[in-house]
């Protein structure tokens, strides 16, 4: 992508909606570019990196706010990474808490459609656990 593109120009090539480059700028993960006589928005390489981070960061789930601290951080090279360490940690404690969680959601699932007759609805053991809480062993949190 060559210098000073349109957003939608920037958007193919970053692989980032249109709405969402607009929505980054908004909560300020990425800075509002120059625009031109017209009033058009233009985009330059530094603007398609920070998107890739960004859309990165995204995909491996972390939160709007660790990557704005993981954005100020790329911003000052010289610093220790002891912090974007400690929010990468973080980040992956709370991503096993969610396994825990999704594993034992599947084993009730597993459980529910085992036990299901595959009669009629009103025998339906999926039917029967989703009306009654106390049927369910799921912890719920």
């Amino acid at each position: 992508m060559s210098s000073d593109v349109s957003i939608g120009a920037t958007a193919r090539a970053s692989g980032v909606k249109v709405p969402t480059i607009r929505f980054y700028e908004q909560i300020g993960l990425l800075s509002a570019p120059p625009r031109t006589e017209g009033n058009r928005r233009l985009y330059g390489q530094a603007d398609l990196r920070r998107l890739a981070f960004i859309r990165h960061a995204r995909e491996l789930g972390f939160e709007v706010d660790a990557i704005r601290a993981l954005l100020a951080l790329q911003d000052e090279p010289g610093q220790s990474c002891a912090a974007a360490d400690e929010i990468a940690r973080s980040h992956l404690a709370e991503v096993e808490r969610r396994i825990v969680s999704l594993t034992a959601l599947r084993k009730e699932l597993k459980r529910m459609i085992t036990e299901c007759s595959h009669s009629k609805v009103g025998e339906c053991r999926v039917i029967e656990v989703l009306a009654d809480h106390g049927e369910c062993h799921h912890h719920h949190p």
